[in-house]
């Protein structure tokens, strides 16, 4: 089930951001993780009425953000990878109009992912959106 994630999901999400990203992002330290941890696990709790979760037996097992005409994020807890919840996520995000997207330079398999449901690189950005060192593939949907 998706719906409007809230603040009294931000513990259960960020824990899924954490799992997610250190099976995905392994050019991230450790330190760098909690950094960005810190980050994400304030959106997560601002309550931003652009942010989805995923429900898998009553828990939050994936969430998305989006921005305008953005797919700001996109985690899954890495044990559901290749269930389909990501693409049911995308799909979501697409039917509210996200149409544009960016994916660390480092993680492949996001890339491909994207890919296969119809997005292709459109350019690049040295840095994240918050100026970390870690480069972007800016991606825009094909089909």
């Amino acid at each position: 089930m998706i719906r409007p994630a809230t603040p009294a999901d931000a513990t259960s999400l960020t824990a899924v951001w954490r799992r997610a990203v250190e099976a995905t992002h392994p050019f991230l330290t450790p330190d760098a993780v909690d950094a960005i941890e810190i980050d994400v696990a304030a959106w997560l709790n601002s309550g931003d009425p652009n942010l989805w979760a995923c429900d898998q037996d009553g828990a939050p097992v994936a969430f998305l953000g989006l921005s305008g005409d953005e797919l700001a994020a996109l985690f899954v807890d890495p044990r559901l990878h290749r269930s389909g919840i990501g693409r049911r996520l995308v799909d979501h995000a697409l039917s509210r109009g996200a149409r544009r997207l960016s994916v660390n330079e480092d993680n492949p398999g996001a890339r491909a992912f994207y890919e296969r449901l119809g997005f292709r690189a459109v350019g690049r950005a040295e840095t994240d959106d918050a100026g970390r060192p870690y480069p972007l593939i800016l991606m825009a949907l094909s089909r």
